[in-house]
């Protein structure tokens, strides 16, 4: 099962766009405190009402939870492959 639970704050400004077919898609870098030392700032990814709903009512630096799976991919950016790890909510 890929299922992740992460709490946090959002680290950055909100980034929403829409794909070419008009769906909303916000992507944004979650602060997680790590359990001891340190924060890890994830890559969050999300989509339809929820993307228009996270970036009306939240902001840089709002406590937030987020449920979601993680996902890979890769894509070429000037013939180099470069791999991203993300988290879908």
């Amino acid at each position: 099962m890929n299922r992740v639970v992460l709490t946090g704050n959002i680290a950055n400004d909100i980034e929403l766009r829409y794909t070419p077919n008009n769906t909303p898609v916000a992507t944004f870098n979650l602060a997680v405190a790590r359990m001891g030392e340190g924060t890890d700032f994830l890559p969050i990814v999300v989509w339809n009402k929820q993307a228009e709903n996270v970036n009306e009512y939240c902001q840089k630096g709002s406590k937030i939870l987020v449920e979601g799976k993680i996902q890979t991919r890769t894509y070429e950016n000037n013939g180099n492959k470069r791999y991203i790890t993300e988290i879908l909510g």
